[in-house]
């Protein structure tokens, strides 16, 4: 029995590989690291990756430390990854993590990622096309801003063959030309002329329009010597109508005051034969019915309270007429009509018939629409 019991005792002291690979592995179960064995450091090791911690002597247990700091993104000691993985993550947030030189430009890499990219119109031949095509303007408007004729006499003039585009002969309605071009008439090279503004207090008796062979007197009789340059009435205002009146060789301003959509405010000063009755007057700001369509007045009212023959009508519209037809409906006739403002101008300082040049202050104005 003795010999049994020092048997095993000699088994167990003896250091048998069986039982220490045993306890080894019970140990490592248990996560405890005994003193001699380079197997139980391994279990160990393998267990304190798992949890993250380094044991002191694996290596192995370095490198599972150092990822699980990649994960987290912390520099662990030992580990060269978890450094670089820290400084990307350092990087991203716009730090600058320890052992790396600062960028050039601090923060650079959170202003990138935050920088609006400016997408451009890509030029395509469609795109060039359009541009040239905007630069193009038609051949009679160009020989009529030169003050040598209107555009329906330029028409005539083309068709006679009497325009050239760069010394070849030009017969064709609605060519246009370019910037750059040489557009002579009759031989002569044609320049583009100065822009003129005229303001006219128009007297009684005198018409507006450019092409009645049988008028006696035109507003163009009144200003005549007043500057070399070709001008035309902008808007109409018939024989008897007086008022503010606006003369320009500017086409694309005189366009812009007289279309309906720019909505050019008009405000006359209104003579009747007998009073207005109050409900008339309510009727004209309501709205009537016209032969060519319903009209309101903006506004409307008694200049003089104790004379109701007296009215001053707003209103934008530049229908022919306009004005006494709405009156003449409600079978009033008017004795005096008077424009006393137009989009922004007014006749003050200004005798009946004559002119004056308007201010660069008063063109700029016109230009940049700032009046209604």
């Amino acid at each position: 029995m003795v010999t049994i019991r020092n048997s095993r005792k000699e088994r167990t002291s003896s250091g048998s590989r069986k039982s220490a690979r045993a306890g080894s592995m019970k140990n490592s179960r248990k996560g405890s690291a005994p003193s001699g064995g380079k197997t139980p450091n391994r279990a160990g090791s393998e267990r304190s990756s798992r949890k993250g911690s380094a044991p002191s002597g694996g290596k192995i247990s370095n490198r599972a430390g150092s990822e699980r700091s990649f994960r987290k993104g912390s520099a662990s000691s030992g580990g060269k990854m978890s450094s670089r993985t820290g400084s990307e993550r350092n990087s991203r947030n716009g730090g600058t993590p320890s052992g790396m030189n600062k960028p050039a430009f601090p923060g650079s890499f959170s202003k990138q990622r935050s920088r609006k990219v400016v997408r451009t119109r890509k030029e395509t031949p469609d795109v060039l096309k359009e541009k040239h095509e905007d630069e193009l303007i038609r051949l009679n408007k160009y020989i009529a801003a030169t003050g040598v004729c209107s555009r329906r006499e330029a028409d005539e003039f083309i068709v006679a063959g009497l325009i050239t585009i760069n010394d070849k002969l030009v017969t064709e309605l609605g060519t246009k030309v370019k910037p750059g071009d040489v557009i002579k008439y009759n031989g002569e090279k044609l320049k583009e002329e100065k822009k003129v503004y005229i303001l006219l207090n128009k007297p009684k008796d005198y018409i507006t329009t450019m092409e009645d062979p049988h008028a006696k007197r035109t507003v163009i009789d009144l200003i005549k010597g007043a500057c070399r340059e070709r001008v035309y009435p902008v808007g109409r205002l018939d024989r008897n109508t007086t008022g503010v009146l606006l003369l320009t060789n500017d086409g694309e301003l005189t366009k812009r005051l007289t279309h309906p959509r720019f909505e050019k405010r008009k405000v006359y000063q209104v003579e009747l034969h007998k009073g207005l009755r109050p409900e008339d007057m309510e009727r004209i700001a309501g709205g009537i019915m016209l032969d060519d369509g319903f009209i309101k007045a903006d506004a409307i009212h008694y200049t003089d309270p104790e004379d109701k023959k007296q009215v001053g009508i707003e209103i934008h519209s530049g229908r022919n007429r306009i004005v006494r037809r709405i009156f003449e409906q409600l079978g009033y006739d008017i004795r005096k009509l008077d424009r006393v403002y137009f989009a922004g101008l007014t006749k003050k300082g200004l005798a009946r018939g004559q002119w004056r040049f308007l201010t660069e202050n008063e063109i700029n104005l016109l230009k940049m629409n700032a009046f209604k």
